[in-house]
């Protein structure tokens, strides 16, 4: 099933990959009431990682910035495994972890990517809060990492 989420991202270039398999003991989604919680998602592309290392260091925030968009797909794909259409998910929450050089303090910058394109597909449902912490690593080595909280409406 596609609406106007998936047309919008269609309009993008984009399209949602297929749910990353779990790296360990968890589900890539749960639903629990009316929320979607998202576990954390890496920027994987046809279950690779792009680049690794830390922000700062050896992947710049402009890569990372990318990775972090790449995140937010990988985190939708999860949440529509569990909602089925997303023209009935309202984003709630994203956190995203950054594995930061120890100088390294642009963060937020970085998870505007997932931030952007959120605002992008979703419109006024796509305004969230959010939490943007620097971290020392990831799993993988991977410089991003993106949690999604998201609200389905009944109907």
């Amino acid at each position: 099933m596609s609406g106007a989420v998936e047309a919008r991202l269609a309009e993008l270039g984009l399209k949602l990959p297929g749910v990353a398999a779990p790296l360990a003991a968890y589900q890539p989604a749960v639903r629990s009431g009316n929320y979607v919680y998202t576990a954390g998602q890496l920027p994987m592309v046809e279950g690779k990682l792009p680049t690794t290392g830390k922000v700062g260091g050896e992947v710049t925030p402009e890569e990372a910035k990318d990775l972090a968009r790449t995140c937010a797909l990988n985190a939708l794909a999860a949440v529509k495994s569990i909602a089925g259409d997303l023209d009935r998910v309202r984003i709630v929450k994203v956190t995203g972890f950054v594995a930061s050089a120890t100088d390294f303090t642009g963060q937020p910058a970085v998870l505007n990517g997932a931030s952007e394109l959120l605002g992008e597909v979703f419109g006024d449902k796509g305004v969230h809060a959010r939490s943007a912490v620097g971290v020392a690593v990831l799993p993988l080595d991977a410089p991003v990492e993106i949690e999604f909280i998201v609200e389905i409406e009944e109907g």
